[in-house]
């Protein structure tokens, strides 16, 4: 079952007069995997939402969440986080972003992992493998250059 079929059968799940009395099995029986998609031939939007959702992502690997995103940029020295504060390069220039536009994606919707913890897991649905790659998921980013 691919990440659309679960959330489909936990929103039928949630509907039922009591959902408490039916279960989603965990299994797996296909793999559909969906993407981003934005309208034809807007190249420099469908940009900015690839990356965005690249930034997040990288945020959750790096350990930067909502609530300290700031304060872990400003005590570190790592070259990683230096390139995704914007501060080492600026990836927000090819995108006609500002420098900061990566950290104001953490701090307004947080992380993957924040954000799929309160937008998805509400569902009764397992992370899976939408898990990082090192937790032996599928998400990974490329780096942020």
């Amino acid at each position: 079952m691919g990440m659309n079929d679960g959330t489909q059968l936990a929103v039928v799940r949630m509907r039922t007069p009591d959902p408490k009395a039916h279960v989603v099995l965990p299994e797996s029986i296909s793999m559909e995997p969906l993407a981003i998609s934005v309208r034809s031939g807007d190249d420099g939007w469908a940009n900015v939402v690839r990356w965005s959702f690249f930034a997040m992502v990288a945020a959750e690997e790096l350990g930067l969440e909502a609530k300290n995103v700031r304060a872990r940029i400003g005590s570190s020295e790592s070259p990683s986080i230096m390139r995704f504060a914007g501060k080492s390069e600026d990836l927000g220039a090819m995108l006609a972003l500002d420098r900061e536009w990566a950290i104001r994606i953490v701090e307004q919707v947080g992380n993957y992992g924040e954000a799929y913890d309160l937008n998805i897991k509400p569902l009764g649905i397992d992370r899976g493998l939408n898990r990082l790659w090192s937790d032996a998921g599928l998400m990974v980013a490329p780096p942020m250059r």
